[in-house]
């Protein structure tokens, strides 16, 4: 029963359908209609306020070191992340954000080019923050232990925390999506649809959460080095 439940975030085996199943991850950019570039609509309008928002907030996160083109990074890894949450919501659609394949790749190098950028630019900031202000001399050692450790584990917790969150939801809709088909008396089965309505809208918000979050600590990752 496990392994059947967890089938469903398996790619196909076979090598055309394993490529087309990671080129899902940039399908959006072949799905977005022409008239978004031609001319502003209700949808456009409403995506740049949510972008310009998310770019004054990515801003004041990396302080005065911030610029336009490490906001546009950010911004693009939020679409990149929420577009794929969204689109494993759909039937018959590969998730990829439930892999850590795809979500290591994304929080590994921008971890590893923010403390490379650190320790070479800002080597004595770099070390201090290792030590909190305030510490007592003798809780200093453990400090730069637990500190160090904490910086290395991030974009575990980075690329674990999205993973999570996508499998925890899906599995709950497979669960129910099983369920249903079994189930003969109707009062039971309009609960189990009800339920699975509700959880798809959950889902919807959690696609868009997650995506905030990892943008949102990626930046604040990046505004400790500077």
């Amino acid at each position: 029963m496990m392994t059947n439940l967890f089938s469903v975030f398996d790619p196909s085996t076979s090598i055309l359908n394993l490529s087309l199943n990671w080129l899902s991850t940039f399908l959006g950019l072949f799905l977005i209609p022409m008239s978004y570039w031609l001319m502003p609509n209700r949808f456009q309008l409403i995506w740049n306020n949510i972008l310009l928002t998310l770019h004054k907030e990515f801003k004041a996160l990396l302080g005065p070191s911030g610029h336009n083109g490490s906001t546009l990074m950010f911004i693009s890894l939020f679409s990149l992340i929420m577009f794929n949450n969204f689109l494993g919501l759909f039937p018959y659609i590969f998730t990829s954000t439930s892999h850590l394949t795809l979500t290591l790749t994304l929080a590994f190098p921008l971890w590893l080019s923010f403390m490379l950028y650190g320790w070479i630019n800002h080597t004595q900031h770099m070390f201090a923050h290792l030590v909190p202000q305030g510490t007592p001399p003798v809780l200093m050692p453990f400090m730069v232990c637990i500190e160090t450790i904490s910086n290395v584990i991030r974009p575990g917790t980075l690329a674990v925390r999205l993973t999570a969150n996508m499998i925890a939801g899906h599995l709950l809709l497979t669960l129910l999506g099983n369920t249903g088909p079994v189930t003969t008396n109707y009062i039971i089965l309009s609960v189990i649809l009800t339920t699975q309505i509700a959880l798809l809208v959950l889902e919807s918000a959690v696609a868009i959460i997650q995506s905030y979050v990892f943008a949102v600590l990626s930046t604040l990752y990046s505004s400790e080095v500077n």
